[in-house]
């Protein structure tokens, strides 16, 4: 299993709009190296999902339930999406701030690629926000 993580303006799509649809399209990624995330992903990988701009917080847990396909929403070039279903929302949502404050989270790509809507986590990253957000992993 490989870890993720998702950003989305929660004002675009929530977590809480995922778990009304219970299946949502990962759809609309136009950054390369974003895309070949999505094209690394496997059903039944997990990801944080992160309301980015006005939020900057992760807030759930959601589940790849369909690997890469070509995105429909796509004019021209070659362009992947992915389903994922809601698995949990986290009982506290972890800030942006949160995450950078925490020394065992120093690594993570999103740091790295601060514009990356699709990012990979280390499963220890994973367990970490899910235990800041009083969850455990297997929750």
């Amino acid at each position: 299993m490989k870890y993720w993580l998702l950003k989305s303006e929660p004002e675009t799509y929530s977590y809480d709009h995922l778990v009304k649809e219970k299946t949502g399209r990962w759809d609309g990624v136009r950054n390369y190296m974003a895309r070949n995330n999505l094209r690394a992903m496997e059903v039944g990988d997990l990801a944080l999902f992160y309301h980015s701009v006005s939020e900057k917080s992760v807030v759930g847990i959601c589940k790849v339930s369909k690997q890469a396909y070509p995105d429909p929403t796509a004019e021209s070039g070659d362009w992947s999406c992915v389903e994922v279903e809601p698995v949990r929302k986290l009982d506290l949502p972890v800030t942006l701030e949160q995450l950078k404050a925490e020394p065992a989270l120093a690594g993570m790509a999103m740091f790295k690629y601060n514009r990356l809507s699709v990012a990979p986590l280390t499963e220890d990253e994973f367990r970490r926000v899910c235990e800041m957000g009083s969850i455990s992993k297997n929750a």
